[in-house]
């Protein structure tokens, strides 16, 4: 858990352990899947997911949690798919290009 989520929990109750979210369809968006996979956090949800791109037969990974929070699972995976399109557009080759199987962004 992040320094962040536990100064977090002491202020608003939540629990130090995020709760599991069903995760929701993965989307298309040039050439990589999106994968929205947002974080229960009380009665709140925490932006979170992960790109995926094949690079050469092997598939690569980019994780992404942010500050933003939602007052609804649907409001978050709909920022989470925005968001990660954002990073997709910003890094452009950039993403994929030093090869890392996983790696957070």
């Amino acid at each position: 858990m992040s320094i962040l989520s536990s100064i977090l929990s002491i202020f608003t109750g939540a629990s130090s352990k995020p709760a599991d979210v069903a995760a929701a369809d993965p989307q298309s968006y040039k050439d990589c899947m999106i994968h929205a996979a947002p974080i229960a956090e009380g009665s709140q949800y925490r932006l979170a997911g992960r790109i995926e791109r094949e690079v050469d037969g092997r598939r690569l990974e980019r994780s992404f949690i942010r500050a933003d929070v939602f007052s609804s699972r649907d409001d978050a995976v709909e920022g989470t798919f925005r968001k990660a399109q954002q990073i997709i557009d910003q890094n452009g080759p950039s993403l994929f290009g030093d090869g890392a199987e996983k790696r957070s962004v």
